[in-house]
């Protein structure tokens, strides 16, 4: 069973730019397609971004296009989340997720692992 563990959160100001990273243990990420979701105070889980499994095709909600990328290193079996241009609606706790599939979904329940998720406070 995959680990997942995410880091690189915190309290910036807006404008700044932060990157997260999902670490794994149990399993290697080159399995699974992988997505980062958040969820902000009284809200719903939010898709943010997802990328395959192999080809490193990568989808993104409206919102973070342009703004934020996301990557995988699977030699290293992370993930990353580089948020640039940061506004405080992005403030949410932020979760990465793995699919035991080629490709990601924007549908949290879709995906089958969940790490514990690292807060993001955007103060404007």
């Amino acid at each position: 069973q995959v680990q997942l563990v995410e880091s690189g959160g915190g309290l910036v100001q807006a404008g700044d730019s932060l990157r997260l990273s999902c670490a794994a243990s149990g399993g290697t990420l080159s399995s699974y397609a992988m997505g980062w979701f958040r969820q902000a105070p009284g809200k719903e889980r939010e898709f943010v971004a997802s990328i395959t499994r192999s080809t490193g095709m990568t989808y993104y909600t409206d919102s973070v296009k342009g703004r934020f990328t996301i990557s995988r290193d699977n030699a290293k079996n992370t993930v990353s989340l580089q948020m640039n241009r940061l506004k405080s609606e992005d403030t949410a706790i932020y979760y990465c997720a793995a699919r035991s599939s080629a490709v990601g979904s924007s549908y949290w329940n879709a995906y089958d692992y969940w790490g514990q998720g690292t807060q993001v406070t955007v103060s404007s």
